[in-house]
Protein backbone atom coordinates (compact mmCIF):
# COMPACT_ATOMS: atom_id res chain seq x y z
CA UNK A 1 0.00 0.00 0.00
CA UNK A 2 1.50 3.12 -1.11
CA UNK A 3 1.09 6.17 1.15
CA UNK A 4 1.02 9.73 -0.45
CA UNK A 5 1.76 12.58 1.57
CA UNK A 6 -0.57 15.51 1.64
CA UNK A 7 -0.44 18.43 -0.79
CA UNK A 8 -1.82 21.90 -0.03
CA UNK A 9 -4.89 22.71 -1.96
CA UNK A 10 -7.35 25.88 -2.57
CA UNK A 11 -9.62 25.31 0.53
CA UNK A 12 -7.03 23.19 2.80
CA UNK A 13 -6.77 23.45 6.75
CA UNK A 14 -3.72 23.90 7.62
CA UNK A 15 -1.68 23.63 10.84
CA UNK A 16 1.57 25.39 10.08
CA UNK A 17 4.58 27.39 11.51
CA UNK A 18 5.46 30.66 9.79
CA UNK A 19 7.26 34.08 9.54
CA UNK A 20 6.44 37.49 7.60
CA UNK A 21 9.13 39.75 7.50
CA UNK A 22 9.55 42.73 5.65
CA UNK A 23 12.63 45.18 5.86
CA UNK A 24 12.29 46.08 9.22
CA UNK A 25 12.37 42.26 10.51
CA UNK A 26 9.64 39.97 11.89
CA UNK A 27 6.11 41.00 11.71
CA UNK A 28 5.04 37.31 12.65
CA UNK A 29 6.55 34.74 13.57
CA UNK A 30 5.13 31.68 14.45
CA UNK A 31 8.23 29.29 15.13
CA UNK A 32 9.41 30.28 18.66
CA UNK A 33 6.03 29.28 20.01
CA UNK A 34 2.30 27.30 19.06
CA UNK A 35 2.10 26.81 15.16
CA UNK A 36 -0.70 28.39 13.53
CA UNK A 37 -4.16 26.69 12.37
CA UNK A 38 -5.76 28.14 9.11
CA UNK A 39 -8.16 27.54 6.38
CA UNK A 40 -6.84 28.80 2.63
CA UNK A 41 -9.62 31.08 0.61
CA UNK A 42 -10.61 32.72 4.06
CA UNK A 43 -8.58 36.00 4.30
CA UNK A 44 -6.32 34.55 6.75
CA UNK A 45 -3.38 35.34 4.51
CA UNK A 46 -2.96 37.13 1.24
CA UNK A 47 -4.17 35.60 -1.96
CA UNK A 48 -0.77 36.31 -3.07
CA UNK A 49 0.69 34.36 0.23
CA UNK A 50 -1.91 31.29 -0.37
CA UNK A 51 -1.14 31.30 -3.75
CA UNK A 52 2.99 30.53 -2.75
CA UNK A 53 1.63 27.52 -0.75
CA UNK A 54 -0.60 25.61 -2.98
CA UNK A 55 1.23 22.38 -3.88
CA UNK A 56 3.47 22.19 -0.64
CA UNK A 57 3.83 18.55 0.71
CA UNK A 58 2.73 18.24 3.92
CA UNK A 59 6.25 18.11 6.17
CA UNK A 60 7.65 20.99 3.64
CA UNK A 61 9.74 24.08 4.54
CA UNK A 62 9.97 26.77 1.75
CA UNK A 63 10.75 30.43 1.70
CA UNK A 64 9.28 33.17 -0.96
CA UNK A 65 10.68 36.84 -1.49
CA UNK A 66 8.11 38.61 -2.79
CA UNK A 67 9.00 42.05 -4.23
CA UNK A 68 7.30 45.13 -2.84
CA UNK A 69 3.94 45.65 -2.97
CA UNK A 70 3.25 41.88 -4.45
CA UNK A 71 2.21 40.54 -0.81
CA UNK A 72 -0.19 43.26 0.77
CA UNK A 73 -0.45 45.91 -2.18
CA UNK A 74 0.69 49.11 -2.60
CA UNK A 75 0.63 51.71 0.22
CA UNK A 76 -2.21 53.91 -0.42
CA UNK A 77 -2.08 57.64 1.13
CA UNK A 78 -5.84 57.90 1.60
CA UNK A 79 -5.99 54.86 4.02
CA UNK A 80 -4.22 57.75 6.59
CA UNK A 81 -6.95 59.18 7.81
CA UNK A 82 -7.99 61.40 10.74
CA UNK A 83 -10.73 60.22 13.14
CA UNK A 84 -13.02 62.87 15.56
CA UNK A 85 -13.28 61.35 19.11
CA UNK A 86 -17.13 61.29 18.32
CA UNK A 87 -17.02 59.14 15.44
CA UNK A 88 -14.15 56.71 18.05
CA UNK A 89 -16.48 56.76 20.91
CA UNK A 90 -19.29 55.64 18.95
CA UNK A 91 -16.81 52.70 17.05
CA UNK A 92 -15.98 51.29 20.61
CA UNK A 93 -15.72 52.17 24.47
CA UNK A 94 -16.53 55.69 25.35
CA UNK A 95 -13.13 57.47 26.45
CA UNK A 96 -10.96 54.78 25.11
CA UNK A 97 -7.49 55.98 25.20
CA UNK A 98 -4.87 55.83 22.06
CA UNK A 99 -0.90 55.72 21.83
CA UNK A 100 0.80 56.07 18.50
CA UNK A 101 1.68 52.76 17.36
CA UNK A 102 -1.52 51.06 18.80
CA UNK A 103 -3.17 48.89 16.81
CA UNK A 104 -7.52 49.43 16.84
CA UNK A 105 -10.06 47.09 15.46
CA UNK A 106 -13.13 48.46 14.45
CA UNK A 107 -16.11 46.78 13.01
CA UNK A 108 -16.97 46.56 9.57
CA UNK A 109 -19.65 48.74 8.22
CA UNK A 110 -22.03 45.54 7.84
CA UNK A 111 -21.27 44.65 11.26
CA UNK A 112 -19.94 41.61 9.81
CA UNK A 113 -16.19 41.65 10.11
CA UNK A 114 -13.64 43.67 11.35
CA UNK A 115 -10.84 45.66 10.18
CA UNK A 116 -7.71 47.53 11.82
CA UNK A 117 -5.78 50.68 11.85
CA UNK A 118 -2.51 51.61 13.77
CA UNK A 119 -2.30 54.88 15.61
CA UNK A 120 0.23 57.35 14.14
CA UNK A 121 -0.46 60.84 15.78
CA UNK A 122 -2.99 62.18 18.10
CA UNK A 123 -4.51 65.58 18.10
CA UNK A 124 -6.17 67.64 20.57
CA UNK A 125 -6.90 71.92 19.49
CA UNK A 126 -9.92 74.04 18.83
CA UNK A 127 -11.40 71.32 16.59
CA UNK A 128 -11.33 68.87 19.34
CA UNK A 129 -9.61 65.48 19.68
CA UNK A 130 -8.76 63.51 16.80
CA UNK A 131 -6.55 60.22 16.20
CA UNK A 132 -4.80 59.89 13.04
CA UNK A 133 -5.14 55.88 11.83
CA UNK A 134 -3.02 54.33 9.40
CA UNK A 135 -5.47 51.39 7.52
CA UNK A 136 -2.96 50.09 5.40
CA UNK A 137 -1.70 46.85 5.99
CA UNK A 138 1.88 47.08 7.75
CA UNK A 139 3.60 45.46 5.24
CA UNK A 140 1.96 47.40 2.35
CA UNK A 141 4.26 48.61 -0.36
CA UNK A 142 7.26 46.99 0.95
CA UNK A 143 9.03 43.44 -0.11
CA UNK A 144 8.27 40.52 1.83
CA UNK A 145 9.92 37.25 3.37
CA UNK A 146 7.71 34.66 3.84
CA UNK A 147 8.63 31.14 5.43
CA UNK A 148 6.67 28.24 6.17
CA UNK A 149 7.06 24.54 7.90
CA UNK A 150 3.71 22.74 6.91
CA UNK A 151 3.16 20.77 9.89
CA UNK A 152 -0.49 19.28 8.33
CA UNK A 153 -2.75 19.31 5.89
CA UNK A 154 -6.40 18.24 5.80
Amino acid sequence: MTTTTACIEPDSFLTLHYRMSGPSGDLINTFADKPATLTLGTGELSPALEARLLGLPEGSHASFELPAGAAFGERHPDKVQWLARPLLDAMSEDDQQYAVGDVVQFPTPDGQGRFAGSVQRLRRDAQGEAVLFDFNHPLAGQPVTFEVHVIGVL
